[in-house]
């Protein structure tokens, strides 16, 4: 696969800016990266209100939640190079101004459904090009080692995370009590983006801006890397974050016809839960890491399966959709720490931002996923739905940890692949 990437003799990786930086560096990105997904997910506890206001079907706002990874996607696959060639600082502060003209766009939605679509797109963009080049720039602020490279990794899903649970428990929360709640629950991101943009501008830079970077070069690996990364790392990434939107943004419309004037309270809570889970589940991801078996993988997968199976319990009470939206964020946190650590052990430090990227953009298309349950509701139940999901999640599971077995990945550090040969991804 042809992918925008910097090749290893022109990008200027600026390691004695860093090598010797406190182990706190990392915060202001990380702040940053928060403020940006705050962004991302403010809107999914409101999509029950925009049906009402606006008098739509539940299809039609799951597209407008949906096309946030239509924008995601460019933006994850221009930012990775692009802060490889300007610098990660210059990129972050860019997606952070974008993140906030995607909340403006969005109060302007709560009139026009154009608006909804708009803002969701422009809050892809800047999720994409944030998330690459902060997750590459937290990572290069935290020292790992060869059997644990994954602290930055482990960093980079906190800092998303709480973004992700933040935004989303405080927008409902506001849309609930305060006036005008199509516009006031977006103030909240744009005070929080006004205060991390300053911290990001002083943040310490890890990548000496370089011009000859290419945006379109092969992103080549060790061929027994790149056969990993293909049949091991891209089927688990779509279930990172197909796991979190169905716990965000599907399966609270399950009982919304017996939560009353309480519907966005209701909605707040079990969004915001399932993103705590993600960042509460970081110890267990950390515990069952291994550097040759792939157990994260199996655990990760594990939690998914039973989300879902859970979640297809849940049309029964609204306690078991928390109970489902717990479970499934435990599922997110575990599949992006794991899918993250993946591309750390298997990226050179010429084109982590890249590989990264090539990542995410899998990962985001299961922000697609409540939208194609919607459309099929028509034909079938939820819970069938959702059964449905489970199965192939579990034919993931066993597909990922065959070809894990099958293909141990090589040590980018090294530059000698295991096979002899170097292949695009």
């Amino acid at each position: 696969m042809t992918r925008r990437a910097p090749s290893a003799d022109t990008s200027h990786h600026t390691s004695d800016q860093h090598a010797g930086s406190r182990s706190n560096d990392w915060l202001p990105i990380g702040l940053g990266v928060a403020a940006v997904g705050w962004g991302a997910n403010q809107f999914a506890p409101l999509l029950l209100m925009y049906r009402s206001e606006l008098a739509v079907s539940a299809a039609t706002v799951q597209a407008a939640y949906g096309v946030y990874a239509l924008g995601l996607v460019p933006g994850l696959l221009l930012g990775g190079p692009l802060s490889d060639r300007h610098g990660r600082r210059r990129v972050m502060v860019t997606a952070l101004i974008t993140s906030m003209a995607g909340s403006l766009l969005l109060i302007v939605g709560g009139q026009a459904l154009v608006g909804l679509f708009a803002g969701r797109l422009v809050a892809g963009v800047a999720s994409g090009a944030a998330f690459s080049a902060g997750i590459a720039w937290i990572k290069e602020l935290s020292a790992g080692t060869a059997s644990d490279p994954g602290p930055g990794a482990r960093r980079a899903t906190v800092a998303m995370t709480a973004g992700f649970a933040g935004g989303p428990l405080v927008a409902g929360l506001v849309a609930q009590v305060a006036p005008v709640p199509t516009a006031s629950a977006y103030v909240p991101h744009i005070a929080l983006i006004i205060v991390a943009i300053p911290f990001t501008v002083r943040a310490t830079e890890t990548r000496t801006p370089n011009p000859d970077v290419a945006l379109w070069s092969p992103l080549r690996l060790p061929a027994r890397s790149a056969r990993r990364f293909r049949r091991v790392a891209l089927p688990l990434a779509p279930w990172v974050f197909g796991a979190s939107s169905i716990g965000l943004a599907y399966l609270p419309g399950s009982a919304a016809d017996r939560m009353g004037n309480a519907v966005l309270l209701f909605s707040a809570m079990v969004t915001a839960a399932t993103m705590i889970s993600g960042i509460l589940v970081q110890p267990l991801a950390r515990r069952v890491q291994h550097p040759t078996k792939p157990s994260s993988i199996t655990t990760a997968l594990a939690i998914v399966v039973a989300g879902l199976l859970l979640g297809a319990l849940s049309g029964a009470h609204p306690l078991l959709v928390g109970g489902s939206a717990l479970v499934l964020g435990a599922g997110y946190g575990c599949c992006l720490v794991a899918g993250l650590t993946e591309v750390h052990r298997l990226a050179g430090s010429h084109n982590l931002a890249s590989l990264t990227a090539v990542f995410q953009a899998v990962a985001y298309t299961g922000f697609c996923v409540p939208y194609l349950l919607a459309v099929f509701e028509s034909a079938l139940s939820p819970a069938v739905l959702l059964c449905v999901t489970a199965v192939l999640a579990g034919f993931t599971l066993a597909w990922t940890v065959r070809e894990a077995v099958r293909n141990p990945p090589d040590d980018p550090a090294s530059g000698v692949p295991a096979d002899g040969a170097r292949k695009r991804v």
